[in-house]
């Protein structure tokens, strides 16, 4: 406080310096060599400072008065604040881990998935590792697919389940869009997410797209691994489960199948996004830098929940761009659906 005080006392003293001796000039009280010109050319700078000046000092009081309205809400009243905010992007808060996840009910779940949205990923400034695992259970085909990486300036990870209304021969997987399945063929799943070998998320519900998001938390695919454990409808489509992972080129001796749970761990994939490597690079450096921006922005706090909401109240339009990461690849299912 005291260092803003002393910046604001000698922007005051040099204002008061450039407007003093410009009255004086105006007045006839001293004489100036200097031309009309350069002293309309002061006079503008002088006036163009002192707006700078005056957004900064009011910037500042904005921002003291939001943290402190931050600071002195309650605990459960901040939580119900954030997911009112969250849910009509698909989302919500989970305060034991202080991360934001999909809801069950996300409008997401009306566009299924096909395998253009992961090429397209790096478009809407994700960079991520996937792991499709297509296999045939009781006349459809399935899929059960894995996602970790960075997505814009959130690390994350995901695990989604979808399915097509018949078998499909292995060359139309990659050219179908695949439904998200019914409240009724949901499964038990859960992950533990790892950056470089330190947990940073662990989750576990009966989901159809089990997601995990950090804000401001900035990673390479190349760094998480992710445990992961899914409970599926019988020990048979457990073993139709497995036998796709193996198809992926996964080794029998890394899955473990138990009845009707397989659990295995997704360190590196083959469709990595690495393969346009100067695009990648590009959208990680801005990936890195939005993460550090959000970081200065929000410093005023640590945890998720106080730095979504001061940043909600401080610059709602960033908050929603944060949250529309993967805006960009939902909005391609309609076209794909009318062709």
């Amino acid at each position: 406080m005291q260092d803003f005080k002393n910046h604001f006392l000698d922007k005051f003293h040099s204002f008061y310096d450039i407007f003093y001796n410009a009255a004086l000039y105006m007045t006839g009280f001293i004489e100036y060599s200097k031309t009309h010109k350069e002293f309309v050319m002061y006079l503008f700078f002088g006036i163009f400072i002192l707006i700078i000046f005056l957004f900064v000092c009011i910037n500042f009081l904005h921002k003291k008065k939001l943290v402190k309205k931050v600071c002195t809400m309650q605990q459960n009243e901040k939580w119900e604040r954030l997911n009112e905010l969250l849910q009509p992007f698909g989302y919500e808060y989970v305060p034991f881990q202080d991360l934001i996840t999909s809801q069950v009910d996300a409008w997401q779940r009306q566009f299924g998935y096909h395998a253009f949205f992961d090429r397209a990923a790096s478009h809407a400034n994700m960079v991520i590792d996937c792991l499709p695992i297509y296999f045939d259970y009781e006349n459809r085909t399935w899929l059960i697919e894995l996602w970790k990486g960075q997505y814009g300036i959130n690390t994350g990870c995901e695990i989604g389940v979808y399915y097509a209304d018949r078998i499909l021969k292995e060359g139309e997987r990659e050219h179908t869009l695949f439904r998200c399945v019914e409240n009724e063929d949901m499964l038990k799943m859960s992950f533990t997410l790892f950056n470089r070998g330190r947990t940073v998320a662990q989750l576990s519900a009966r989901h159809w797209w089990l997601t995990a998001f950090l804000p401001g938390s900035f990673s390479t695919p190349f760094d998480l691994s992710l445990d992961a454990s899914i409970i599926l409808q019988s020990p048979a489509m457990a073993a139709a489960f497995t036998d796709g992972l193996i198809h992926t080129g996964y080794s029998s001796r890394k899955i473990r199948q138990n009845g009707s749970s397989v659990t295995f761990t997704f360190a590196s994939s083959s469709q990595s996004n690495e393969q346009n490597n100067q695009r990648i690079r590009m959208v990680q450096g801005y990936n890195r830098f939005g993460c550090r921006l959000y970081q200065f922005i929000t410093k005023p706090f640590h945890s998720t929940r106080d730095r979504l909401l001061y940043l909600y109240l401080y610059l709602p339009f960033a908050f929603r761009k944060m949250l529309h990461m993967i805006a960009f690849i939902q909005s391609y299912p309609k076209k794909i659906e009318r062709s």
